[in-house]
């Protein structure tokens, strides 16, 4: 019996990673279409970049995005130029393509914001020219 509750446990993560990484896919393709990047003047609700980095392991966001949002096979990179916090909220609300929408119930505001913060907290990758092997 402990055997078929862990079994289950594994299989409700992997369906939870696979939604939420979807939302993120999401997020980036409709920053693709629409051209929309961060606003240096819009303001973001503060949040808690700490605990965005907890909730983006705890619902598994970085199977599929990388523990430091560069992306991979299946999830977008996240890291580099985010959308502007009213669009990342709009899109996980009501996504345009493939991805799940998340309702406040599932993902609240305040979570949103921590998550979005936590990846606002990520260094970002070095400039190409600095990178002396590239430029030979």
């Amino acid at each position: 019996m402990n055997h078929d509750l862990r079994n289950r446990r594994l299989v409700g993560m992997g369906i939870w990673a696979f939604v939420v990484a979807t939302v993120f896919l999401g997020c980036s393709a409709a920053r693709v279409e629409s051209g929309q990047q961060a606003s240096p003047t819009e303001a973001a609700p503060s949040g808690d970049a700490e605990n965005g980095k907890a909730i983006f392991k705890k619902d598994g966001c970085y199977e599929c995005h990388g523990y430091g949002g560069q992306g991979g096979v299946t999830g977008a990179r996240l890291s580099a130029n985010p959308i502007s916090f009213a669009a990342f909220v709009q899109y996980v609300r009501a996504p345009k393509n493939q991805m799940p929408p998340y309702t406040a119930k599932v993902i609240s505001d305040k979570e949103l914001a921590d998550i979005y913060a936590f990846l606002h907290s990520l260094p970002k990758p070095p400039d190409v020219k600095s990178i002396p092997i590239l430029n030979e």
